[in-house]
């Protein structure tokens, strides 16, 4: 799986640029707020997923025009496929992501998913074992709607019933045959929201212990850590138990229960890591993570996901810098960096972004 060329137009301060990424390590140097992560995100774009940034669609085009384009060449085991994602204003005919699959229409970017792979590893990833559940939830979600596209339409569904069944709950006293409306409700969210989980459970299964062996070289086998999902209901229940806490949500004003509300966590020595691991451990396991999910991903569809890491060499020590760089000679990697000197010791193509302007040294 790799990207062999990428045209970017009107996308965020970049008006145009040509991007021909090598095969294995790919640089993009350059100051902050020039736009190298631009060009990283405009890559990620290509999996069909959404910006790795918490932005809207719109925010992604360059300021005073009508809409960007992304043209793409990427090689796959189809071999060689062309995308083209088109991002519309509220104002164009086709306001959001839309694509085309080697010259085919298919609707929507999500319908990408499957084509390309990526794994993207940003600073805001180091959040992961101290941050909230929702960005632990988040990780393995986008890790599986690359992985399985029908997980995308399950989320989705999901998503929706949540918001039905909450807007049903703060209005209950005023909905006539409120209790049944709520029944058929839950009988959808849990035949969703037991997918969900059945999908999540089934990939930590092969995430955890790839981690825990990253994680073992890592620290030289002087700690162990492990992946466990935190279940708020028995597989096979998920309908009894949203019954049984029927009273609370109403109290609540909301749906209290379910895959939206629940955990991964990670232990350090079969101790939460939320809880007692220092700087060097989050890092060292978020490390291990994120090498693992491009693991996952390899043995699950046959192919290296292109490895995307947005300045996350400077978080790292030398050690853990080292341990990345030998890694990330496997496939097709692209960093941005301020400092190229990170890179002295490796071969790779390095580029320069100055100004939304790519060059290549």
């Amino acid at each position: 799986m790799r990207v062999l060329r990428l045209a970017v137009k009107q996308w965020r301060n970049i008006e145009a640029a040509r991007f021909e990424p090598g095969p294995g390590l790919n640089v993009i140097c350059g100051q902050n707020g020039q736009g190298k992560t631009n060009l990283l995100e405009a890559v990620w774009m290509l999996t069909g997923a959404k910006s790795f940034r918490p932005v809207k669609d719109a925010q992604l085009i360059r300021a005073g025009a009508p809409f960007s384009v992304l043209d793409a060449a990427i090689e796959n085991d189809l071999g060689e496929e062309t995308i083209r994602l088109t991002v519309g204003g509220p104002e164009t005919p086709r306001p959001g992501r839309t694509a085309r699959l080697s010259g085919s229409d298919v609707g929507r970017a999500s319908n990408l998913a499957g084509h390309f792979g990526a794994v993207v590893f940003q600073p805001d990833d180091l959040s992961l074992v101290k941050g909230s559940p929702e960005g632990r939830r988040r990780f393995l979600d986008a890790a599986l709607c690359q992985l399985y596209p029908g997980y995308l339409a399950t989320l989705r569904r999901y998503s929706r019933l949540v918001s039905q069944k909450n807007s049903l709950l703060k209005n209950w006293n005023r909905t006539p045959g409120a209790d049944l409306m709520c029944d058929a409700f839950d009988q959808d969210l849990a035949a969703q929201g037991e997918e969900i989980v059945r999908r999540r459970c089934e990939y930590l299964s092969a995430l955890g212990p790839m981690a825990a062996q990253n994680y073992g070289e890592i620290s030289d086998n002087r700690e162990t850590l492990s992946v466990c999902y935190l279940h708020a209901f028995k597989p096979g229940s998920l309908f009894e138990t949203l019954k049984a806490g029927r009273r609370d949500d109403r109290m609540a004003g909301c749906c209290t229960i379910g895959p939206h509300r629940e955990d991964m966590e990670l232990l350090l020595k079969d101790l939460p890591a939320r809880q007692f691991a220092s700087q060097g451990q989050q890092r060292s396991a978020v490390l291990s993570l994120k090498l693992a999910e491009a693991g996952c991903a390899a043995r699950i569809t046959g192919e290296q996901p292109v490895m995307l890491l947005d300045d996350v060499l400077s978080e790292l020590d030398e050690a853990r810098q080292d341990y990345l760089l030998t890694r990330m000679q496997k496939g097709q990697t692209i960093v941005t960096a301020c400092d190229p000197g990170l890179f002295e010791k490796t071969n790779g193509r390095v580029f320069s972004m100055e100004n939304g302007q790519l060059t290549a040294l």
